[in-house]
């Protein structure tokens, strides 16, 4: 029998938990007990970083989502983003569209762009290679967190191509790191349900070994509250941890619900209690994950500011633009200012930050 005690014990003692005991605690430790142990956790982390100023400080980046094709072949089931190529409203940004874009980022201070886009079939790599030099050249202040571990194994196949030679590539010709999208559940029977065209668990680990490998920062995700179980979610954290423990490559977690509207998908989003319970234990079980990043993205600005006290650390991004979830429902938005307001009034101190959580002001 599992004594919820001693594994209450193991957390406030920085010990590390196992997914039986994760569970344990997910289903019997009040949401105020669970998000307390979190909290301790994220002091456990946080206490020497930034010159011992880490428990009074929480981050936030100013950066763009740049979708640059909304062309996909691979019709994921929870995704009312995405076009065919026959659709009207089908695009491939040029590299002047981006730009404009760019510079509409820089003009407030921003420092990356998180640039992802469908699984196009007809774009070659001299696309890629052409518009990662491009910005590297002209804006070299600004970070190129590009391209999720699904598109690699996605140009793969339609460069003919391996992964790792085209990391190499992108790295060479301005990539700075890579976002953690397509992770959605690391459990291929979940996947296969919710987006059988994309890659495997497997496939989606490895193309992130091979980034911390050829020494490019990654980040990693979690979609959840759609067709998994509380079990699928921790076999899901407990990849990112062993993966983590082999390579150190991730530097934040990020955690969301799953958005409904206009897509095939039809399941029940969870709500602010799951959201908190989930974050906070990713936090817990996350032990070698230094940062843990709030979602007021889907959850919205007063629930990603209590996020704060169930584990979060940073408060993400300032989204100035959004175009994926925001489709399926999400339609949250928050300037430089209110985040910062929402930081303080829960006692911390807010400071931007870059990709690699190294502080800009």
């Amino acid at each position: 029998m599992i004594d919820l005690g001693k594994i209450q014990e193991k957390v406030l003692g920085g010990e590390r938990i196992t997914q039986e005991e994760a569970s344990a605690l997910y289903q019997n430790c009040p949401l105020t007990e669970l998000g307390a142990l979190a909290h301790e956790r994220r002091k456990q982390k946080k206490a020497r970083a930034y010159d011992g100023r880490g428990n009074d400080v929480v981050t936030y980046i100013v950066d763009r989502n740049i979708n640059y094709t909304n062309v996909c072949n691979v019709y994921c089931k929870f995704c009312n983003f995405y076009r065919t190529e026959k659709d009207n409203d089908s695009y491939v940004l040029t590299q002047e569209q981006i730009d404009r874009k760019i510079d509409e980022l820089v003009a407030i201070g921003g420092t990356q762009i998180l640039m992802q886009g469908g699984h196009h079939p007809k774009l070659g790599i001299d696309y890629y290679l052409d518009l990662l030099d491009h910005i590297r050249r002209k804006y070299p202040q600004v970070n190129a967190h590009a391209f999720s571990p699904p598109e690699f194994n996605h140009f793969s196949e339609v460069f003919r191509m391996p992964i790792r030679e085209i990391i190499r590539k992108f790295k060479a010709a301005g990539l700075g790191s890579i976002p953690g999208g397509g992770g959605e559940i690391l459990v291929d029977e979940i996947r296969e349900k919710i987006s059988p065209l994309k890659c495997s668990a497997g496939q989606w680990l490895e193309v992130m070994r091979i980034a911390h490998e050829e020494g490019l920062n990654t980040s990693a995700t979690m979609m959840f509250g759609h067709v998994e179980r509380v079990e699928h979610r921790l076999q899901h954290l407990q990849r990112l941890r062993d993966l983590q423990d082999e390579t150190g490559g991730f530097t934040a977690f990020i955690c969301w619900t799953f958005q409904n509207d206009g897509t095939v998908l039809r399941a029940e989003p969870a709500g602010p209690h799951e959201y908190l319970r989930t974050q906070a234990l990713s936090r817990i079980f996350l032990d070698n994950f230094e940062n843990i990043q709030s979602s007021w993205v889907t959850q919205g600005a007063s629930i990603g500011q209590v996020a704060l006290g169930y584990g979060a650390n940073d408060f993400g991004s300032t989204m100035m633009e959004e175009n994926v979830v925001s489709q399926a429902g999400a339609t949250y938005r928050m300037t430089v200012d209110e985040m910062k307001r929402l930081i303080r009034d829960f006692g911390y101190e807010p400071c931007q930050r870059n990709n690699w959580y190294e502080l800009l002001n």
